[in-house]
């Protein structure tokens, strides 16, 4: 539910109190309100016997002096409004006054926060398996869809801010981490844009975001990435939570088409080859505990968007991983890049992409769908063609052949600066549309 329709919602108790919100389907606090209307009942009932008051027989008496006035009905329908709305109006007072809640816009947020949290603690497992920017993307949109998601997320970052903390405090890359605890957050929040803060002068913190030295820092107090991560979530509030795919020191290595063997993440686009296979170092990592059961429990497990070979594909040289997804019974969709990636996937088509994961995942039931952008503004594709970078081709009958369902939607934000990038809100859309209905 969007927040105009919820508000609309809200609009439409505009003939009662605007309390009674709270009576709203979906925020499962009416089974309370019956239940302390039960028990302050019984309680003043019994109140009355032990004060040998005769509750029943006053209250009896009362009535049949008013239905010589009155008839009935309106007495009935009396006592029932006048109970609700005091009811409601201190039952609201109260909630009000425990969360320090004065505003009338503050409440009706904190009613539709409400909502919100109940309608998606009821959406679908989730699994988000990728990095870099493509990751945090996507979970900026699927985290309208749910409250139950696991980002998983690759480690194998040797560049920038990342690298430098990576080399000289010996911590997992914190970069693409932070993108997606942020993703996950509320983008409005304060502290959410003091963690994505990136320090643009002063001498050994230039480069820096603050979220990459708030991560460094936890992983020090805590003892361990994995803590510094989940503490650091705790601080942002975010829906679902996110986790590295291995506290091993990943490292990528590319073999070239050429025979060069090239070693880090952030060397690979730069090699100008064609990468023939993708390794990394240790060869044996392992993931966590939690991954192998989220994806054993997921209904929907995504992978992508993102570069192939330095965001995608590291999850799933993690032999766990790639063999957890292919047991799963969860939907399975691979969201395909809209234009070729310069040093890692130049002149591939949506089938070359496929057929790389599949060849790095040693797995065949890894994939049920790709999810494909279906319109290209024109003025951006000549920018795009000066970086040697084109469409995705959509092959379709190679991607049918291989039993794998082609979903073709418009994907891409609306053109700004004559850049194609995803938009958030389309993919979850169009993942979401394939779920329930594909």
């Amino acid at each position: 539910m969007t927040k105009n329709q919820f508000k609309n919602l809200i609009r439409s108790f505009i003939k009662v109190p605007k309390d009674a919100g709270w009576l709203i389907p979906g925020l499962e606090v009416k089974r309370w309100f019956a239940l302390i209307i039960i028990g302050v009942s019984l309680a003043i009932f019994g109140l009355c016997i032990v004060l040998n008051l005769k509750p029943i027989y006053w209250l009896l008496s009362v009535l049949m002096k008013l239905v010589k006035v009155l008839h009935s009905e309106v007495i009935g329908i009396g006592l029932i409004l006048v109970g609700a709305y005091i009811f409601l109006k201190g039952w609201a007072k109260t909630n009000y006054s425990i969360l320090n809640v004065n505003d009338q816009r503050e409440r009706q947020d904190i009613l539709e926060d409400l909502y919100r949290r109940r309608k998606l603690n009821k959406g679908p497992k989730i699994v988000a398996i990728g990095g870099g920017t493509g990751l945090s993307t996507l979970l900026k949109g699927i985290k309208k869809l749910s409250n139950n998601i696991t980002a998983v997320v690759t480690v194998g970052d040797d560049g920038g801010s990342s690298g430098r903390l990576r080399e000289e405090m010996g911590v997992l890359p914190p970069g693409d981490i932070r993108n997606c605890i942020a993703a996950l957050a509320n983008a409005e929040d304060l502290v959410t844009k003091l963690f994505q803060y990136r320090f643009k002068s002063g001498k050994g913190i230039e480069g820096h975001s603050f979220g990459n030295l708030f991560l460094t820092a936890m992983c020090s107090i805590t003892g361990d990435m994995l803590r510094a991560v989940k503490e650091s979530s705790k601080v942002l509030s975010i829906r679902g939570r996110v986790l590295p795919s291995t506290l091993d020191d990943m490292r990528l290595v590319a073999k070239m088409d050429t025979g060069e063997i090239v070693k880090g993440e952030s060397n690979i686009p730069e090699a100008n080859g064609k990468i023939i296979e993708l390794s990394c170092e240790p060869s044996d990592c392992k993931t966590l505990p939690e991954i192998i059961l989220a994806i054993q429990e997921a209904d929907l497990i995504i992978m992508g968007p993102g570069s192939l070979y330095t965001s995608v594909i590291p999850n799933l040289l993690i032999k766990d991983i790639s063999k957890a997804i292919a047991e799963s019974k969860a939907k399975k969709i691979y969201v395909c890049n809209v234009m070729t990636q310069p040093g890692e996937t130049d002149g591939y088509s949506v089938s070359d992409h496929i057929n790389a994961i599949k060849k790095h995942a040693k797995e065949d039931n890894i994939i049920d769908a790709v999810l494909v952008n279906d319109n290209f503004p024109e003025d951006a594709l000549e920018k795009y063609k000066e970086a040697n970078q084109i469409p995705v081709e959509v092959d379709d009958a190679k991607i049918n052949d291989m039993g794998i369902q082609v979903v073709k939607r418009r994907l891409i934000e609306e053109s700004t600066g004559n850049l194609v990038r995803h938009s958030p809100q389309r993919v979850a859309r169009a993942i979401h549309y394939w779920y329930h209905r594909g």
